[in-house]
Order: structure tokens, then sequence, then C-alpha cells
């Protein structure tokens, strides 16, 4: 079981509020044939000395460091320095379960195109804790149902079927080489999807735990993914730019076409995402941005005709305001947002 290497790679920046008990938790795995591969990233506090005291302390541990450039910039990095057979990646801010890597590497199978999947916990700040399960059921999903139940599921939906997170996962290690060259550091949200989605769909074998949430993802109110972003939007449209050239690149025919749909759908569910940025966080210029974003011809034209099914609550309030952007409307919704994010 343990003949695979295993490079754990975890990105670290500004973390040593946290990553002692991110890196413990790797150092307790019970998995033998593994590397921790710690790329600090430029970090302002302690965390560069911190990593190096782990590896003076842990034959297995390397450490890389690089000046800052960002999360994937980061993780490119670590992959780069990476020697295992199978890449799992962590954030310096989360930790995992001892058995994490023993069990989900007895489904390695050695191919150079497989994903295994697990499940996670989102640790909220006092002590609460939300277990979050894959909607695609647990199994070993290869050749035409590993195409209709999971490449034809991966974008379009409001929740997704199968994680698009990097982490709590281990891929081949050729999945993440190679399709590495569509992550973009310019990408600052969603930006896991430029390198899962094609890893994705060039996979020939996905596995799907059975509700198993080893990963604890940290829920952290003041970090870059809960904060206003003024340069949102651009981002988002750059993704979408660059999963339209996944798409195009990953697929021919009438899949192509099908995808294509479903890249505009996903687009939608991502300009809802923008809209709650604005929404929530700009308490100035929120009015003039929703507008100005609605009222594009393009975003109007795509929302148009591409309807999607939305049942949240809240996103049903975002996607009636991207329907039809009235200042009301818009008001209304800074409004539900203050409220829900004040009640949190």
């Amino acid at each position: 079981m343990e003949r695979y290497k295993i490079s754990v790679v975890v990105p670290v920046y500004n973390a040593e509020q946290y990553l002692t008990q991110c890196v413990q938790s790797l150092q307790r795995q019970r998995y033998g044939n593994l590397e921790i591969v710690l790329v600090d990233d430029g970090s302002a506090d302690g965390s560069g000395p911190m990593c190096d005291a782990f590896a003076r302390q842990d034959v297995r541990i390397r450490v890389v460091h690089k000046k800052n450039g960002g999360l994937v910039s980061a993780w490119k990095r670590g992959v780069a320095a990476a020697d295992g057979d199978y890449i799992c990646f962590v954030d310096s801010d989360d930790w995992i379960d001892d058995t994490m890597l023993c069990e989900m590497g007895a489904f390695l199978t050695g191919g150079k195109r497989e994903i295994i999947a697990s499940d996670y916990v989102i640790e909220k700040e006092g002590g609460g804790r939300q277990f979050v399960f894959q909607q695609l059921p647990p199994g070993e999903y290869t050749g035409e149902r590993l195409e209709k139940e999971v490449v034809r599921n991966l974008l379009g939906h409001e929740k997704r079927y199968l994680c698009i997170s990097r982490c709590m996962k281990l891929i081949s290690r050729s999945l993440v080489c190679k399709n590495a060259v569509y992550s973009d550091p310019a990408v600052r949200m969603g930006e896991d999807m430029t390198l899962i989605l094609p890893a994705l769909l060039d996979c020939e074998r996905v596995v799907v735990m059975d509700h198993k949430a080893y990963y604890h993802y940290r829920y952290v109110p003041a970090s870059m993914v809960h904060r206003y972003d003024a340069g949102f939007y651009e981002s988002i449209r750059l993704l979408y730019r660059i999963v339209q050239r996944v798409v195009e690149d990953k697929s021919e025919g009438e899949a192509r076409t099908f995808l294509e749909g479903q890249a505009r759908r996903e687009y939608i569910f991502l300009l809802l995402l923008v809209l709650k940025n604005e929404a929530r966080g700009n308490p100035e210029g929120y009015l003039a941005n929703i507008a100005r974003i609605c009222r594009e011809p393009a975003v109007r034209e795509l929302v148009g005709k591409n309807p999607v099914e939305v049942r949240q609550l809240s996103n049903r309030l975002l996607y009636a305001v991207l329907k039809k952007p009235s200042d009301g409307r818009i008001r209304l919704l800074r409004l539900a947002m203050v409220l829900f994010y004040l009640g949190k």
C-alpha cells in the first residue's frame, strides 16, 4: 500500500499562529512513504524560521523559501520541489486527521491519472463546526460512469457534485504537473478550479471516500476569502476565460458543446459571488457597481439565454438582482447581506 510516495505541499504565508497545528497533524500521519514540502511564500512573521525548525527536527520535511507571489505561485513551487507519485495539498491554517493519508492511500493504484477525494469539516471560531460531504455518491468512477456522473456534473450547479478544492485529495503527480499551466496567480477566488477542473477532465479514475471528513478547514472571517475585494469582478472574469480555455482544450464534439453550456451557467453562479462581495463589503459603491455589472450587455445576454436552478434563499435574492437589477432590489440585497453577516 505504501509503495507510492505522497508529497504533501503546504503553502505558508504569515501563518505562525496556526502552523504548528498544521505541521504536527502531518507528522502524525500513519502513512510511512511521505514527504512534507513547506513553501514559505515570503512571510513577514515568524513562519519562515518555524518551517526551518520543523525541517531540522524531521527528515521528511523540506522547506522552500521564495519571494511573496501568492497562493498559486507557492503551491506551484512546492510541486516543482516535490518528488512523490501523488500530491496532497494542505493549507497552513488547516489540519488533517492522523489517518487521512493512510486510509486514502489504500485506494491508490499507481495510475498516472487518478484522484482520491475525501470530505471536510468547517471549523469555526468559538468551537462550531460543520461537516461537508460530497454530493457525488461514494464509490469508484471510471469509463462511462466517470463521464456521465462526474464530468457532466462538474460545472453549472448551485451546489458542487464534487468539491473543486485542490485540498482533501490525493492527485497523481502527472495530472498536477500537466494542468498547472492553467493556474494564474491573478485569479484570487476560485483559483483551485483552474487546476482541478482540467485534472478531472484528464482523469481516468476518481474515488470518492464514503463520508470521510478528514480535512479540517479553519474558517477565519478576516481572511481574504471573507473580506471585500475591489478587483473581484475582474478576477472572476479571468477565471471564466480560463474555464472556457480548459473546456476547449479538453473536450470535443457533443461533450464540448455540453460543457460550454455548463461553463456559462457556472459563470452565472460566480457572478452571484461578485454581487455578494459588493453588497456586503462595499457600503459606498455597491449600488453603482452592482448596477453596472448587471446591466452590461454581455451579462444581460448570458443571464437571458442560460437559466439556472437556484434553491438557496440568499442566492435567490442575488439571482433576482442579476436578472432585474433595479435600484430597489439592489438596496434590498445590501440590507439582507448586512443583516445576515452581522448575525453570524
